[in-house]
């Protein structure tokens, strides 16, 4: 198999590490394959990539958009190191409010699996960090919403304080007053 897939704390949520072969000339991997993360039960359709490079330090999230766009995501960092967030915001889940984090680097390649329901954001922890992304739908300004990245209630452990954000990041409400599902 190309990828080792591994659910998370939260199950929906699933780390991916692509087999890389590597050799004198340098490295390949594959990225995607639907065939493999079908039978890994991701069987999603992408329909747009993106592509962000932040400085240390800069905080991007906790973004979703709400039905009927929501957004799942296939998220990596092509450069640098992020630490990586899911917050589970789907109303009368068993792990509503709960959040899961991990460190994609351009070193481990790892890549993480968020659908559609979750709340997502990144922290740049290396000097510069480059990220790349899959979504199952489009942007849809009317539909994008987000949660205040140091929401109390939910507690995430981040690995830097003070974080820069843009302004829209800085004003999103608390999970309990997001408008979300």
């Amino acid at each position: 198999m190309s990828f080792h897939f591994e659910r998370l704390e939260i199950p929906e949520i699933v780390m991916i590490e692509p087999k890389v072969f590597h050799d004198d000339r340098g490295f390949f991997m594959e990225t995607y394959k639907y065939s493999k993360f079908a039978s890994a039960g991701i069987a999603e359709r992408f329909v747009q990539d993106n592509h962000s490079r932040s400085s240390r330090g800069v905080l991007r999230g906790l973004h979703y958009q709400n039905p009927p766009k929501s957004q799942g995501k296939l998220v990596r960092a092509i450069s640098g190191e992020v630490f990586d967030v899911a917050v589970d915001i789907r109303k009368g889940s068993r792990t509503y409010g709960r959040w899961v984090g991990a460190f994609l680097s351009e070193e481990n390649k790892r890549m993480l699996y968020i659908p559609d329901g979750f709340a997502h954001g990144f922290l740049a922890v290396s000097e510069v960090a480059e990220v790349v992304y899959k979504t199952t739908e489009e942007y849809a300004p009317e539909n994008e919403a987000g949660i205040i990245w140091n929401d109390p209630k939910i507690g995430i452990k981040w690995p830097m304080e003070c974080p820069t954000l843009n302004p829209k990041d800085a004003r999103w409400p608390v999970l309990s007053e997001a408008m979300n599902g």
